[in-house]
């Protein structure tokens, strides 16, 4: 039998000591053997360091000072150094307060591997906080000219398109704008957008995570989707897409004018 492929799970922690356990032993007890697991901490002042010892079995890069006073972009730092570490041809990312299911591994591996041109992968999670699965609202791509996604923890990429991204992302610019965003975004360009319906990913929210500081239509809320627009724009033109921009962008920017 044809040994399987090496994959990388890349997990990025800031202070989710109450979840880090939990959110390790699921990488670990996944139903798919030929894995490695990295963990990149960002300067926690709460007990993950220590919990991050009991595990032998995963690699640790400890930064010692914040790079950006900014979450988002401290998580797409942390990303792109565990990255550089890793050695899998499948990238998964995690937070570190989700947990993946059992099987996650072995089915999005299944999926790549039985279509070669699939290049990014984002499977449903299910919010624990509130028991139920998140639906992805339908958008009239008249009026919007982004996809729906989900969060960074439901997403796999091969390793070589993730590499592309990479030299792509903006990685000092954009202080709002996760690498979920930036990711979709780049998948919908290049036309490897692809959604499973299977449940794999166990999301929690956190109420002091990075998105928490998002409520809609707040002034933060805004100034993201206006970063949002942008960064697409940039994408668009870089990788030479043609695309419209609908009512939503003007509106978004002259709300911006206010701020």
């Amino acid at each position: 039998m044809k040994k399987k492929k090496c994959v990388s799970i890349l997990i990025t922690n800031y202070n989710k000591g109450n979840f880090l356990e939990k959110t390790i032993n699921s990488c670990l007890t996944q139903n798919f053997t030929n894995k490695e697991i990295l963990v990149f901490d960002d300067c926690s002042t709460d007990n993950s360091i220590n919990l991050l010892k009991k595990f032998k079995k995963i690699k640790v890069l400890k930064n010692k000072k914040k790079k950006f006073k900014s979450g988002a972009l401290n998580q797409i730092y942390g990303i792109n150094k565990l990255f550089k570490k890793s050695t899998g041809e499948i990238i998964f990312l995690l937070d570190g307060d989700d947990q993946f299911k059992r099987d996650k591994l072995n089915t999005i591996y299944k999926k790549f591997n039985k279509d070669k041109n699939l290049q990014f992968i984002q499977d449903r999670p299910f919010l624990k906080d509130i028991n139920t699965y998140m639906t992805l609202k339908r958008k009239n791509h008249h009026f919007l000219i982004w996809p729906s996604f989900y969060p960074t923890s439901c997403i796999s990429i091969r390793r070589n398109f993730f590499n592309q991204f990479l030299k792509i992302v903006e990685k000092d610019k954009f202080l709002n704008l996760e690498i979920d965003a930036r990711l979709a975004m780049f998948a919908f360009v290049k036309n490897k957008f692809f959604t499973l319906k299977d449940n794999l990913t166990i999301y929690n929210q956190d109420n002091e995570g990075i998105s928490s500081n998002y409520n809609k239509f707040s002034k933060n809320w805004w100034k993201k989707r206006n970063e949002a627009f942008t960064y697409l724009i940039f994408l668009k033109k870089k990788l030479n897409h043609k695309f419209f921009l609908g009512p939503d962008f003007f509106i978004t920017r002259l709300i911006n004018l206010f701020f």
